[in-house]
């Protein structure tokens, strides 16, 4: 079989974006042969949305469901681990869902300065036109529903309130990442599991890309053991030095 073909955005000095990085690292950290095709045009797509993975006849978006079938061929970095392990990794999964993303979705489309200096004139350049004139604030229209869909309920009320909320949540989830990865290498000792690849995949967008307004890429400063792991995966995995894309 051949390897499979993984379509997904090259941006910022990254290798990809938030959904595709977590993939692209887990196929490296499990050895799975992906042929790895970045494209600046998401209708080109077979889905329309990234990352979409194509396997002969097979067409797959969305990351638990790539690794899923990366797993099914036999690409496993999670062999090694134990049930607790295993369980775990959901948990920490569940909490960057629940506590990372909305906050790393608010500081790319939602906050003003970010968006209009650098998520918008990024994306609207890489989108044909007359679709770079819909697509970015239709992105970031989607992005606002999510998080108010999520976090909008009781107490909290008004967009300032939920902005500060899920700040917290994310300044939290990340120090409870940072007291969980000490001084390991990777959050499960020496070999990286899914769950790094799942974490590396939120963090790095955080801290590589310049942003005027950033609140949460200082508080990940801050915290120099999440720093060093990202470094590491972007050295040791991607190639990159650690001062591409700043």
């Amino acid at each position: 079989m051949a390897a499979p073909l993984l379509s997904c955005w090259e941006s910022w000095g990254l290798p990809s974006l938030h959904e595709s990085l977590t993939v692209m690292a887990y196929a490296k950290f499990s050895g799975a042969p992906l042929t790895v095709n970045t494209i600046n045009n998401s209708w080109r797509a077979p889905k329309g949305d990234m990352p979409v993975l194509v396997s002969e006849d097979t067409v797959i978006s969305q990351p638990a469901k790539i690794l899923n079938f990366l797993r099914k061929q036999k690409y496993n970095a999670d062999y090694e681990l134990s049930a607790k392990q295993g369980a775990d990794t959901l948990a920490y999964i569940a909490l960057l869902e629940e506590k990372l993303l909305p906050a790393l979705l608010h500081t790319f489309w939602i906050e003003a300065e970010n968006y209009c200096s650098v998520t918008k004139p990024w994306f609207a350049s890489r989108i044909a036109f007359p679709l770079s004139l819909y697509v970015p604030g239709k992105m970031s229209r989607e992005a606002l529903n999510r998080i108010l869909l999520t976090k909008g309920g009781p107490p909290l009320y008004s967009l300032t309130e939920v902005e500060a909320q899920i700040y917290r949540d994310a300044k939290e989830c990340l120090n409870l990442l940072s007291k969980r990865l000490g001084t390991s290498q990777f959050f499960f000792g020496d070999t990286p599991t899914t769950l790094d690849a799942f974490v590396f995949g939120f963090l790095a967008p955080i801290y590589k890309v310049c942003f005027p307004r950033v609140q949460l890429q200082e508080h990940l400063k801050q915290l120099p053991n999440l720093c060093r792991f990202c470094d590491d995966i972007l050295t040791c995995y991607f190639r990159l030095t650690v001062s591409d894309g700043r």
